[in-house]
């Protein structure tokens, strides 16, 4: 019973697989539509052959030219005709795929921009490309491009019973008898082919994130000299793919042969009985030719269908784990009546909040806080204590559990996402810069910005005279993993980014950890003229940083479990008294 559940399971999961990849087809049905006339158009002048043929041999025995030259005339035009139909067949098949394949591609990109973070946070990037890349990329291959090579091996089988019948009746049914077993082996061996081939996509994108992890993250691997061991899971990951791979292109090439054994049953037959025939005296010599050119043309569709089977059941498998992307669900859409923040004060009110990533562990408990406009906000603590969650919660990257956390007496949630994060300046520890030009990733967050605003914001973050050693200066090429500016570097510009945007609020999460001292004292200057009368919230391991703080958070599992300023902190002589004395401790 439990088989025959996961069988119905597996069937059901297929046909929806199917049904997705119909929606995608529609827009282009003229295109389907030509290509199945096409591919009719080419099956029909396909199966005229043997009969003319036939016709013409029998015609040659009697001695009338006149004739034979008009059969002979008429497989000519025929086989023009036959090519020029496939040419326009091959045209719309590639119009279809490829334009299904952009369409699919185009749904997944604008689908990732609208998951929730915490999808993303739990899913390995390189899987997500294998999807959108290698899958798709598949399905194009395999089921898109043999379509209309199943309808056209399935219509040549319908045309060639047809004939068949007409001429003899006998040889027809001798085809017929035959035919299921080799229907049966190639039903079989689909179904083994397709589980296998699903695994093989998993293990492709397991491969993908892993490769994708060790060229970013390189310099890490050959810190702690895991060069070895990162060689030896490559090769475990590998071996597991190869190992799926192997059994399901195993599986479906068994197909090719057994649908050869059979077909060779069929001609064997086809070839008995009409040679009885024919000495019986009811067929001629053509109509024998042309039965046994039937019975190779009938067998040579099963071949074809069982060669597309093995690419069928691959882009199947493929566009089972695009879909399985593509329905994950949508971060929440904004309310109907939703707040538009415009200049907000920045009073911020924390009431009650429990938020935990995973149900099985928790992280933030209880956690209240009211914060004034223009105030100065530190969040210190160890690590893991939940200082960054706090951060991607006043985002709204991730929703509270229970609790409310409000801005200028609006509860985020109903406030539109755009103007609440638009409202915020956010710098992070981790550093982003986009593939362009160092004008291009300044102006990120204000593309209106002026050229002199945009060199006010390089001089106070002290960038003016790096820019000015570059060879293209502003127009200077750089990218994210790019090692021709260092990490200070790149925080800089993303800081100076950041000021250029001019935001209502700030968030500092660590924004100065790749910067040296001396660096950093400037910077804090151009932070102070930053974050004068606005509402700011600094993450920092530097308790150095935060002196001048209106109010320092200092939390521990989730809790607020000490609050004042820093002299007030240090006097109770308590956990944060103890954080701030160990920085000095040798």
């Amino acid at each position: 019973a439990i088989g025959w559940l996961k069988m119905a399971k597996a069937t059901r999961k297929r046909s929806d697989t199917v049904k997705n990849l119909l929606a995608y087809i529609r827009p282009y049905r003229r295109y389907l539509a030509l290509s199945l006339l096409s591919a009719m158009m080419t099956v029909i002048c396909t199966l005229m052959f043997p009969m003319i043929t036939g016709r013409a041999i029998d015609v040659i025995s009697s001695g009338d030219l006149s004739i034979f030259a008009l059969y002979l005339f008429s497989l000519v035009f025929i086989a023009l005709f036959s090519s020029f139909m496939q040419f326009v067949m091959s045209q719309s098949n590639n119009k279809m795929a490829y334009y299904i394949v952009k369409d699919i591609r185009k749904d997944i990109f604008n689908h990732i921009q609208k998951l929730p973070l915490s999808y993303l946070d739990s899913h390995p990037q390189g899987d997500i490309v294998s999807r959108m890349i290698a899958d798709v990329d598949q399905i194009s291959d395999g089921l898109l491009m043999g379509f209309t090579q199943l309808f056209t091996g399935v219509l040549t089988i319908a045309g060639t019973l047809f004939f068949l019948f007409y001429i003899n009746w006998i040889v027809a049914f001798v085809v017929v008898l035959v035919t299921p077993i080799s229907l049966l082996s190639a039903s079989f061996i689909a179904k083994k082919s397709y589980s296998l081939f699903h695994k093989q996509g998993e293990a492709r994108g397991e491969q993908t994130s892993f490769i994708d992890e060790m060229i970013s993250d390189g310099n890490v691997g050959a810190l702690f000299s895991r060069e070895e061991k990162n060689k030896a899971q490559f090769d475990s990951l590998n071996e597991r793919w190869a190992s799926f791979s192997l059994f399901a292109t195993f599986y479906s090439s068994i197909t090719n042969p057994a649908t050869r054994f059979v077909n060779s049953l069929v001609y064997t037959g086809v070839a008995l009985a009409g040679g009885l025939s024919a000495l019986a005296g009811k067929l001629t010599i053509g109509a024998l030719s042309a039965t046994l050119s039937y019975a190779s043309q009938y067998t040579k569709p099963f071949n074809e269908i069982s060669s597309v089977m093995t690419e069928l059941q691959n882009a199947l498998a493929s566009a089972d784990r695009v879909f399985e992307l593509l329905k994950q669900p949508e971060e929440t859409k904004d309310k109907e009546n939703a707040v538009v923040l415009e200049s907000p004060e920045g009073k911020i009110d924390v009431s009650n909040v429990y938020f935990s990533y995973t149900k099985e562990q928790n992280l933030i408990k209880d956690f209240s806080l009211n914060v004034k406009p223009g105030m100065k906000i530190a969040i210190v603590g160890p690590t893991g204590c939940g200082k960054t969650t706090i951060i991607n919660l006043l985002m709204r990257f991730y929703d509270v559990d229970s609790g409310s956390i409000s801005v200028d007496g609006h509860d985020i949630r109903d406030i539109t996402r755009h103007s609440l994060r638009a409202s915020y300046g956010m710098v992070l520890q981790d550093t982003w810069l986009k593939s362009g030009t160092i004008l291009d990733n300044l102006l990120f967050s204000n593309p209106d910005a002026t050229k002199e605003d945009v060199e006010r914001v390089v001089k106070l973050c002290h960038l003016d005279s790096f820019i000015e050693t570059l060879p293209l200066g502003y127009n200077e090429p750089v990218f994210d993993q790019s090692d021709s500016i260092s990490q200070g570097q790149k925080q800089l510009l993303c800081i100076a980014r950041v000021m250029l945007s001019d935001p209502s609020m700030l968030i500092l999460d660590e924004a100065t950890s790749s910067i040296d001292t001396r660096t950093e004292l400037m910077i804090q200057e151009a932070f102070s003229i930053m974050m004068k009368g606005k509402t700011s919230f600094i993450v920092a391991h530097r308790l150095s940083t935060i002196k001048s703080a209106d109010l320092i958070l200092v939390m521990n599992n989730g809790n607020i479990i000490e609050q004042g300023t820093h002299e007030e902190l240090l006097a109770k002589k308590g956990f944060y008294c103890n954080l701030y004395n160990s920085q000095f401790v040798i």
